[in-house]
């Protein structure tokens, strides 16, 4: 039996994004997604906040999002 313990379906994607905290950018690329939340996976987990906006804009996402987990450059964000 599969554990899925989300509370929405993730959809796959492969998408560039940008983690946006205190006026500076970071890219990012979005790697999956549900209403409630993503993981995106970055260059380098270093200086990615705590909490900040992901944005992608070729999905027009603009959301307030906060870190729920970290494993080398994939970081799990849940949407506020």
């Amino acid at each position: 039996m599969e554990d899925n313990h989300r509370v929405a379906p993730r959809r796959r994607v492969l998408k560039a994004g940008s983690i946006n905290s205190g006026g500076g950018s970071i890219s990012c690329t979005v790697r999956n997604i549900s209403d409630t939340g993503a993981a995106i996976e970055v260059e380098s987990p270093l200086y990615i906040p705590d909490r900040f906006k992901l944005i992608v804009q070729t999905d027009n996402l603009n959301r307030s999002c906060h870190v729920v987990w970290r494993k080398e450059r994939r970081i799990g964000v849940a949407f506020d």
